[in-house]
């Protein structure tokens, strides 16, 4: 009985993760204690840094939320960090978390109108060069506004119900029975070529849609979670972010929709499929069923989720409310206007921001175990020793190399704050600098005039705290881009890309993580090299 009640145990730990990696989290677990009554906690500290980094390169093994979140709990319980530091990271990044789970769930109720673009493109247009140009510049286009996540989720969606039809199509079954869309078993002969050129045909666009939630998601504070982050942190709003950004984000746009271009029109790195013409057909008879179904009140949501996304733009170009306020009110204008009056029906657009939104609060127990140990301190002072466009460059590939292999926003919440409180510092080595913490938070408050609040400083040193300030709003940039631009390597880094590799269309289009990174490779070379080129010359 204690055997079968101890395997049970057993098996209910992480579920259904691998053996292997529960063995190595309870590992982690044992040596932790150790490590820090032998060795001390900054190695421990270091330990614990590199054993969370494991659960998020992992994380198609197992979501870091459960592992992670155990190991952070270890780290207060053996005084690494305490909760009070843990709660002060996450009231300093409030808004990151008002993002996370107000806007995205805004845009899921927008998801109509996103779905009715992508089918029109797919439908509509003809030439495959086209059609993924548009896709990468449509997925680049509403992540800067929208949601990543949500977008690469409204893109499967397009793929996963238009595969669903034609592969009941090629198989002799109709929408109303069951069918394995994994299986080729039951699909015909004469179509088993056309379906295979159908995959390979939606893999592309797919992988061209992620790249392009990666390049609108480094353009704008809201494009990724870690751009809102460096954001408050610096002080910048919407159109400052935008234009601070621009010197690398600009060409890195650019790189990657003329890569698009000539990876399609080359057929390298497994793109340049085509879909087959009785496919199309099809597919264009389905879209036009679908929109006759919609009906009347089907277009009257659609019109009312493009208003409403206009008044979403506007509203965060002006900053007309802090940006989890603004999809607040997104919620409460598509709820109202489009009919969602049941508490059901509100509760599933909050689903896919809540997991990561619990990781994040995890990820700040981390941050406050590098504050408290001053883990980073030997790091920073090597990368810090740097001067000029070399300092700039290496921050950018030390972010992008982390970012690899790990989250992204997780890199960018140890980088922005480290660099933060090393100009802190900074200030306080300055003559007549009284507090340099409330001096920095004034010089970073997005509501005052920076020049004015310099200006109040002794005149001996207004230039050199002019010229630091600059300078810390360059490594800000690095930071940004070099998070979010390499990181498109490998689906560890991009969350849209897990997304993608962790869906349901996945498997049916054999999109394997082996695949997804020769798919990415182009893309990574390209603009990451770019990104680094601009950030070397142009900031």
């Amino acid at each position: 009985m204690s055997q079968s009640l101890t395997h049970a145990f057993g098996r209910n730990f992480l579920g259904n993760s691998p053996k292997w990696y529960k063995l190595a989290i309870l590992a982690f677990l044992v040596l932790n204690p150790i490590l820090v009554y032998t060795v001390g906690p900054f190695v421990a500290g270091w330990v614990l840094i590199a054993e969370f980094i494991f659960t998020l390169a992992m994380a198609l093994k197992c979501y870091p939320l459960p592992a992670g979140g155990l190991l952070a709990m270890q780290a207060v319980f053996l005084g690494l960090t305490n909760p009070e530091t843990v709660y002060q990271e996450a009231l300093n990044n409030f808004e990151v978390i008002l993002l996370l789970i107000f806007m995205v769930a805004g845009i899921y109720f927008m998801k109509d109108f996103l779905q009715f673009t992508f089918t029109r493109i797919l439908t509509k247009v003809r030439s495959k060069i086209i059609i993924s140009l548009l896709f990468c510049f449509a997925g680049a286009f509403l992540s800067a506004f929208l949601d990543a996540l949500t977008v690469t989720a409204v893109i499967i969606a397009v793929a996963y119900g238009f595969y669903n039809v034609y592969h009941r199509y090629a198989s002799g079954k109709d929408m109303s029975c069951s069918h394995d869309l994994c299986s080729d078993d039951p699909v015909k002969d004469a179509a088993r070529q056309d379906l295979q050129d159908f995959r390979a045909f939606l893999r592309n666009l797919m992988m061209h849609g992620a790249v392009g939630t990666a390049l609108g998601g480094v353009c704008t504070i809201v494009g990724e979670p870690q751009n809102l982050l460096i954001g408050s942190e610096m002080g910048w709003h919407f159109i400052p972010f935008f234009l601070k950004v621009a010197p690398v984000s600009m060409p890195v746009l650019a790189t990657g929709l003329l890569t698009c271009m000539l990876v399609e029109k080359f057929h390298i790195f497994g793109y340049g499929a085509q879909m087959p013409g009785n496919i199309r057909s099809h597919l264009l008879e389905t879209a036009i069923k679908m929109e006759e179904k919609r009906g009347m009140r089907g277009k009257a949501k659609l019109i009312v989720q493009a208003l409403i996304g206009l008044w979403l733009i506007c509203a965060l170009a002006m900053h007309l409310a802090a940006v989890g306020i603004i999809g607040l009110s997104v919620i409460v204008l598509l709820t109202c206007f489009n009919g969602f009056t049941d508490e059901h029906q509100l509760g599933p657009a909050f689903e896919e921001a809540l997991p990561f939104t619990a990781l994040l609060v995890v990820f700040f127990s981390i941050v406050g175990v590098i504050h408290d140990q001053h883990l980073f301190a030997p790091v920073m002072d090597v990368v810090l020793s740097m001067h000029g466009q070399a300092q700039l460059a290496a921050y950018y590939i030390a972010n992008g190399i982390l970012s690899m292999i790990s989250d992204n926003v997780f890199v960018a919440t140890v980088y922005i704050s480290e660099t933060k409180m090393h100009f802190t510092q900074l200030l306080g080595t300055f003559p007549g600098v009284q507090d340099s913490v409330a001096l920095m938070e004034r010089l970073t408050d997005g509501h005052l005039d920076r020049a004015q609040t310099i200006s109040t400083l002794p005149a001996a040193i207004q230039g050199q705290v002019t010229d630091m300030m600059n300078h810390f709003d360059k490594l800000a940039v690095a930071i940004n881009t070099g998070t979010n631009i390499p990181s498109v390597a490998t689906p560890n880094g991009q969350a849209a890309f897990l997304f993608l590799l962790t869906s349901a269309l996945a498997p049916v289009i054999r999109l394997s993580y082996g695949r997804m990174v020769v798919l990415a490779l182009p893309y990574t070379i390209t603009m990451s090299i770019m990104g680094l080129v601009a950030t070397y010359y142009f900031m």
